[in-house]
């Protein structure tokens, strides 16, 4: 049997995998390069916190394709996905770090956020744990947390924003546009009739979505083109409120779109929904918010 690979591994939940958790990703793909050891991340499915009932749960911002993926992005050469119960939750530190760390990563230092811990009644701070690898070979740092000039960067405040549809402020903490994936299903061909063929979405997995609203997006249709769309969130009130209703006007495309996935990425917000008096006065109104969708695109090419 070969020898173990040494890895410098970088510990927590990664929720939106934001600027501050690159940040600590980072240090980790740095300190593992100065080594000469490998790169890994540990992390958590699902959220602590809702296993512990810390918090009502919430959906991702990111599901856990998107998460390793993006983990894999900032450098990551293996990413180990441990499924979160209470049985985790119960573990002592000491158990936690020579089960998934040191026996299954070969753990030399590990990185992790400042307010990090781990183990039974989080009993394994930074502290603990630089103690436990004194004795046991391995070292650790801890990044701190990310400031912008409103406060912390963090998963809390990129859902408050997108709660609220600021799109631009949750990107700007993500460091990218926020990104749903989602299937085509059919709908009832108002969009079509109305001058304006919509397709209507169904999200591939359990993911936050932005609150009710018209959006500028970016869609990547299955060709792997991106193109512009003008995205609808909310009960379309003009047509006799529905539960809920995703739908998004591509931009210069014409096909079928049933069944196939799509990636929309969130740019701007346009504005909140409204209910228009009859079908005419809404199609003039979703014309005015495709020409400025194509507006906002088109500054969002020009900044980028």
């Amino acid at each position: 049997m070969s020898e173990l690979r040494e890895h410098v591994v970088a510990v927590g939940v990664f929720d939106g995998v934001h600027r501050g958790h690159q940040r600590i990703l980072e240090r980790a793909r740095e300190r593992g390069r100065a080594r000469g050891a490998g790169f890994a991340v540990v992390t958590f499915e699902p959220h602590p916190d809702a296993v512990l009932g810390k918090r009502t749960p919430e959906a991702p911002l990111t599901p856990i394709g998107e998460k390793c993926e993006l983990l894999e992005q900032a450098g990551a050469d293996r990413v180990d996905v441990l499924h979160f119960d209470r049985v985790m939750a119960g573990l002592e530190p000491e158990t936690f770090v020579r089960r998934y760390l040191i026996d299954a990563l070969g753990l030399v230092h590990l990185t992790a956020g400042q307010d990090f811990a781990l183990g039974k009644n989080r009993k394994g701070t930074l502290a603990y744990l630089a103690d436990l690898g004194a004795r046991w070979g391995f070292t650790v740092d801890s990044v701190p947390l990310l400031l912008d000039p409103d406060g912390p960067v963090s998963s809390t405040r990129i859902r408050g924003f997108l709660a609220a549809g600021k799109v631009e402020d949750a990107g700007r903490l993500l460091g990218r546009p926020y990104r749903i994936e989602a299937q085509v299903v059919r709908g009832q061909g108002v969009g079509k009739d109305l001058g304006f063929p919509t397709a209507n979405l169904e999200l591939l997995e359990h993911q936050m979505m932005p609150g009710d609203g018209i959006y500028a997006v970016w869609v990547t249709t299955p060709d792997g083109a991106r193109r512009g769309g003008a995205m609808s969130i909310g009960k379309r009130p003009t047509l006799g409120d529905v539960p809920h209703a995703v739908e998004v006007f591509v931009l210069d495309f014409e096909g079928d779109l049933v069944s196939r996935p799509l990636a929309v990425e969130f740019v701007s917000w346009i504005r909140e929904e409204k209910r228009f008096p009859d079908l005419e006065t809404l199609a003039r109104a979703i014309a005015d918010d495709v020409a400025v969708v194509r507006e906002r695109l088109q500054r969002s090419r020009i900044t980028a």
